[in-house]
């Protein structure tokens, strides 16, 4: 993965050590996030999410806010934990992620599929788990809005 930055990695971590140079490169990834998602992030389609889910190989991450998830719904198997919390959370120590996410805290090596209402936050989750060296992550592009109709049409047909 190669990012676009005016100064080096190396030149960033000396001047600002390692966790500026890290916050730094988010907020410089974040300026050009559409170009650095469309070459980093992997999508996932429904029916490979379904089984992944079902292989209980992934933890799915639904980042949107708790009263989207209240009002709309969520796909099961998910934990919330909305897109301005991703980079804390995934930097937590595990008990503490465990307390707040009812959850085992992930390894940078586990394989993380994030999801939103319709893809647009998902990419920039991704985003900041590689930048924090999740490096097995996907991105669910067609969120809850897809999840929701396909799971409807299977219902309506009996599957």
């Amino acid at each position: 993965m190669v990012l676009q930055h005016s100064l080096p990695w190396s030149t960033c971590q000396t001047i600002f050590g390692f966790e500026e140079a890290a916050l730094w490169g988010l907020k410089s990834i974040k300026r050009s996030c559409h170009n650095f998602c469309t070459a980093v992030c992997q999508d996932v389609t429904y029916m490979e999410l379904k089984n992944l889910l079902k292989s209980k190989k992934i933890m799915l991450i639904d980042v949107r806010e708790p009263w989207e998830i209240r009002e709309y719904g969520k796909i099961p198997g998910s934990i919330n934990i909305p897109l301005d919390d991703v980079g804390e959370a995934l930097q937590m120590n595990p008990k503490d992620f465990k307390e707040k996410y009812k959850e085992v805290k992930p390894s940078k090596s586990d394989n993380l599929v994030f999801s939103c209402l319709a893809g647009v936050r998902s990419k920039k989750a991704v985003v900041t788990a590689k930048a924090l060296g999740f490096n097995s992550t996907q991105h669910y592009a067609g969120g809850w809005k897809e999840w929701a109709t396909y799971e409807l049409s299977e219902k309506n047909q009996g599957n």
